[in-house]
């Protein structure tokens, strides 16, 4: 597997994206693939807009980066979220074969601000599997917990 080292660059990239989803009414969350060293995809959550419980910011961005470079294999990529992903948006990772995640916030982060998360975390979905992917755990952790406060002082706001 290849050295990584996480860019902060490309978590605000994702932060940026989550706050632009918390001004369309959409959940605090945003997503960013990237490869070679360059933005492929970078989503916000689009559930609500959409009215599709998969359209998490992960899901959203893994469906641009795939058509943007046609292919589901995405082995030379990274992607950084805003949030710990769930179990859901882990799996489809795992299926793109993406061998780095870069997170922010936790899934006990996520509880805390109202979401209906399962408490199953990516290491043990990655010590379960036997999976090789490499994470990054609570980078930049306070600028992807405090979207939830810049959502959680919207009106009108929807967990789910």
């Amino acid at each position: 597997m290849p050295s990584f080292k996480p860019e902060k660059k490309f978590m605000l990239l994702a932060i940026a994206k989550a706050r632009e989803g918390i001004s369309k009414g959409q959940a605090p969350f945003g997503a960013c693939i990237v490869r070679k060293g360059k933005a492929v995809a970078c989503e916000h959550n689009m559930v609500w807009k959409s009215m599709d419980i998969t359209a998490h910011a992960e899901i959203v961005a893994l469906r641009r980066a795939c058509k943007k470079l046609k292919k589901i294999d995405l082995p030379d990529c990274a992607i950084y979220s805003t949030l710990e992903p769930c179990p859901m948006c882990f799996s489809a990772i795992h299926w793109a074969r993406i061998p780095f995640i870069i997170y922010g916030a936790s899934i006990a982060d996520a509880k805390r601000g109202g979401f209906n998360e399962l408490e199953i975390s990516n290491e043990k979905m990655k010590k379960s599997g036997r999976l090789r992917v490499r994470l990054a755990k609570g980078f930049m952790k306070k600028d992807c917990v405090s979207l939830f406060k810049e959502w959680g002082a919207r009106k009108g706001k929807k967990a789910y």
